[in-house]
C-alpha cells in the first residue's frame, strides 16, 4: 500500500508583511505561505546573484561573535539525528566565529559526498544586529505583543531538521537557497512516535520516522500522519507562518541555505512554560489509575482549558486568589507556593 501524498500548503500573496492575516492563521490552524513577499530584502537579492554574494553580505554584517554550528559526517546525508543506540546524537556542536563555519561551506560547496554544515538559530539581535535592520518584515506589537520576537538565522548546506514541535509560532523567511517543510497539526503527536525528551537534536523532541524511507510495520499510524500532513516549497523570499506546536520537518535543498525566522508568543514575560508542566504532569499524573486520571482530565479542563475566567466568575474578588488573572506580582507569589511544595 503505497503512502497517502501530503497536500500542499496554502498559497498566497500580500503587498505587504502587516497584511498577513495573523489571527486567521493562529485561530484557524492554518499555515499560509506568502510567495515573494520578502523578496525585496538585500539578503534575498545577494542570494539570487550567487551563493558567494550573500555570504559576502552576512560577512559585511558580522560583529565576530562565537556562534554555535552542528558538523555531520557525510554518511549522515544531512539529516541530524541521533546514533544507533538512539542515546546519542549523530553529529558535534562546536562554538567558533561565524567565519569560520562559512569557509568550511565555501570548501565544500556543490562537492559529492559533503559533510553536513548548519548554524542553527543565532540570535540576530545579539549576533548580527545590522543584518537584521535592512533585513526585517517591519512587523511590531500589533502582531508580537509585548514580548518582541526572537529572531533567528540558520545557515548551511543540505541538511534535515527531523520533525518536531516549537512552542512558539513561527515565522519562516526563505532569504537563500530553497526550502522544504512538511507540516502536522499537534494532534498527531502520537503518529508521528516522538522520541526522547532528552538527549534531543535541537532541544525539543524529534519524531522517530525517516521521512524519505519509513518503516510502516515499526510506524503504522505514520500513515495517518501523511493523509493531514502539508508540504510547503519555499523559494528564496517566500515567508511561511505556522502556528505554536504544529510539527514541523524542515530541508535544506540547495547548496547554500539561510533561512531568517521570528519565533513568538502572545504571552506575558511572567508566564512559565507549558514544557514545565509537562515535565511535572510525569512526576503527578501519569502512572496514577486510569479512572484517577480521567477525573482529573475534568479539573484540568476546567480551571485551564475552558474560559480563562470561568472558575472565577462566582467567587467574590478577595477570594480568588491565584483564580485571578495574573500579574508579575501574583506570578511570583504562585511561582513561590509551587517551588515550596515540589521540594517537600
Amino acid at each position: 500500500m503505497t503512502a497517502p501524498t501530503p497536500r500542499r500548503t496554502l498559497e498566497t500573496t500580500v503587498a505587504t508583511p502587516a497584511q498577513i492575516p495573523f489571527d486567521a492563521i493562529l485561530a484557524g490552524q492554518t499555515p499560509m505561505v506568502f510567495k515573494g513577499l520578502a523578496r525585496d530584502w538585500p539578503l534575498v537579492q545577494a542570494g539570487l546573484k550567487s551563493a558567494q554574494a550573500a555570504r559576502d553580505h552576512i560577512r559585511a554584517h558580522d560583529q565576530g561573535g562565537r556562534v554555535v554550528g552542528y558538523l555531520g559526517d557525510p554518511a549522515i546525508k544531512g539529516r541530524f539525528f541521533y546514533d544507533a543506540g538512539r542515546t546519542g546524537l549523530n553529529f558535534k556542536a562546536e562554538r567558533a566565529p561565524l567565519e569560520d563555519f562559512l569557509r568550511r561551506l565555501e570548501a565544500v560547496e556543490g562537492r559529492d559526498g559533503a559533510p553536513s554544515i548548519y548554524v542553527g538559530s543565532a540570535d540576530l539581535d545579539a549576533y548580527f544586529p545590522s543584518l537584521k535592520a535592512e533585513n526585517d518584515l517591519g512587523l511590531g506589537a500589533e502582531v508580537f505583543g509585548p514580548q518582541p520576537p526572537l529572531a533567528g538565522i540558520w545557515i548551511g548546506n543540505r541538511t534535515v531538521a527531523a520533525a518536531h514541535y516549537d512552542m512558539s509560532n513561527n515565522i519562516a523567511v526563505c532569504a537563500v537557497g530553497r526550502r522544504r517543510f512538511t507540516l502536522f497539526p499537534p494532534d498527531q503527536v502520537a503518529n508521528l512516535y516522538p522520541g526522547p525528551l532528552d538527549p534531543t537534536p535541537g532541544g525539543q523532541v524529534v519524531s522517530m520516522v525517516d521521512f524519505d524511507e519509513p518503516d510502516f510495520d515499526a510506524h503504522p499510524g505514520f500513515r495517518e500522519a501523511l493523509s493531514v500532513a502539508q508540504v510547503a516549497e519555499l523559494e528564496a523570499g517566500d515567508v511561511l507562518v505556522y502556528p505554536a506546536l504544529w510539527w514541523h520537518q524542515v530541508e535544506a535543498l540547495a547548496p547554500f541555505n539561510v533561512l531568517v525566522n521570528y519565533w513568538w508568543n502572545v504571552a506575558p514575560d511572567f508566564a512559565d512554560t507549558p514544557a514545565n508542566t509537562l515535565l511535572h504532569g510525569l512526576l503527578s499524573l501519569r502512572d496514577r489509575p486510569d479512572f484517577e486520571k480521567r477525573g482529573w482530565k475534568a479539573l484540568f479542563d476546567y480551571y485551564l482549558f475552558g474560559p480563562a475566567d470561568r472558575a472565577a466568575a462566582h467567587l467574590p474578588e478577595a477570594a480568588r486568589g491565584p483564580l485571578a488573572p495574573l500579574d508579575a506580582s501574583r506570578a511570583r507569589r504562585l511561582r513561590a507556593v509551587l517551588l515550596d511544595r515540589v521540594n517537600r
